[in-house]
């Protein structure tokens, strides 16, 4: 300001259109742009960074220095808010492809897999989807640390939809914590509690060490949770926040607070799943969002600092995750499209076999696709979340109806789709 005080009556009036046109872009990538006709980069920034200010509303989120972190709702977060509600049908409803209690139930086993593999690789997990989602089916045992993570955060995800309806409070983040990091951890009495002054926690780049982010002192971590579990329950007087704009604010207060040695992500984004869950968006369930994350992870890190290097302006971070959620929301519409053209295409063949049900209709389209398939009774268990003995009865009936082959191997039953399964089917 005071190096373009001559011209601020000039910007001023200028800026009145340049703000219905605000990508909202950080100075980084501002000043790669064309800057506005007669204006230099930085008077185009002073323009914009001085309309922002006058829309941004504080929380209790304070910086190391004392300083609030802020955020505003531009119109480019509102049509983002506004296709995310669109897209889940607000708190109402399920869609018709998630009418029975059995789709639903193999959906949101789909979705936890899908969220626990991919926020660990966030993290580090190295190992492959193929394998992971093997484990988590067959319910083996987790063999190196990385499967670890991988189950952890699976286990942790069936857990929050039994702790939707309990307030926020610091015990629920440590059980949070706990189960995501459980035999993972360096040190195994990390788990379930706040860093220690004598545990340097920073954040890091990986390869040279840059230091991109120190968290607050640990004597502060009891007070800041405090306060964050008020923010999330709604309970800091704070005025209306939207739903979705809490339950993103919530995954940044704890990614910014680190209060654990380790885990801090994983955390988060468990805090994230929890508040949507929380706050009606019951079709959360079905959504995994580390999967985009994990796409493009400097655009999620670039988000955060992008916050603490722009006056702790968090419409950055929010706009980042609002834009990640609404892929996450067109993608599962379009899998249920994709599903119910499927099962479409299937409905001639299993048409006549209205005895079945949908676990076993479900097979045998799977089997149509993938004819070389070997099905086991535990992973059909785990992937329709029923019981073993329900999964039993379900294949060994498709074996009396001549529409599965089974083997003997070792203990256990292997089951194949014979090769003229089409035929069998068209017959009836």
């Amino acid at each position: 300001m005071q190096r373009h005080s001559t011209r601020l009556a000039e910007i001023f009036l200028a800026v009145l259109s340049w703000d219905t046109d605000d990508k909202y872009l950080h100075w980084n990538d501002l000043r790669r742009r064309p800057a506005p006709a007669g204006f230099t980069h930085e008077e185009w920034w002073l323009g914009l960074r001085l309309s922002r200010s006058r829309r941004l509303r504080p929380l209790a989120l304070l910086d190391t220095k004392g300083r609030p972190f802020l955020f505003g709702q531009p119109d480019s977060l509102t049509e983002l808010l506004h296709s995310i509600d669109r897209g889940l049908g607000g708190p109402l409803g399920i869609p018709k492809s998630l009418s029975s209690d059995t789709m639903r139930d193999t959906y949101v086993v789909n979705a936890l897999m899908e969220e626990a593999i991919t926020s660990s690789q966030l993290e580090g997990a190295a190992t492959t989807r193929h394998i992971a989602r093997e484990m988590l089916q067959s319910g083996r045992s987790p063999r190196d640390t990385h499967e670890r993570m991988i189950l952890n955060n699976y286990l942790t995800m069936q857990r929050i939809r039994d702790l939707r309806e309990q307030p926020l409070s610091p015990g629920l983040v440590f059980e949070l914590h706990r189960r995501v990091t459980d035999g993972t951890l360096e040190k195994e009495d990390a788990a379930g509690r706040f860093r220690r002054d004598d545990e340097n926690v920073r954040v890091e780049h990986a390869i040279d060490g840059t230091v991109y982010h120190v968290p607050p002192v640990a004597g502060e971590l009891q007070g800041r949770m405090e306060l964050m579990c008020r923010f999330a329950n709604g309970e800091d007087g704070g005025g209306f926040i939207h739903p979705v704009v809490r339950a993103i604010l919530l995954h940044f207060w704890l990614a910014y607070d680190h209060p654990f040695v380790d885990g801090n992500g994983r955390t988060a984004r468990a805090l994230f799943y929890w508040s949507m869950l929380r706050q009606g968006y019951e079709l959360f369930e079905y959504i995994s969002i580390s999967q985009f994350l994990l796409r493009a992870p400097v655009r999620y890190a670039e988000a955060f600092l992008h916050t603490e290097s722009d006056s702790n302006d968090t419409t950055y971070f929010l706009l980042h995750q609002a834009g990640v959620i609404r892929e996450a929301v067109r993608s599962l519409g379009e899998y249920l499209r994709e599903r119910q053209q499927e099962l479409a295409r299937h409905a001639a063949r299993l048409r006549g076999l209205n005895t079945l049900n949908h676990r076993q209709q479900a097979l045998l389209a799977h089997a149509l696709r993938e004819p070389d398939t070997r099905y086991l009774i535990a992973v059909h268990q785990s992937s329709h979340n029923v019981s073993y003995q329900t999964a039993n009865n379900d294949l060994f009936e498709l074996v009396e109806k001549g529409l599965l082959t089974q083997v003997k191997q070792g203990r256990t039953y292997v089951f194949i789709a014979p090769p003229d399964l089409p035929e069998r089917l068209s017959k009836g």
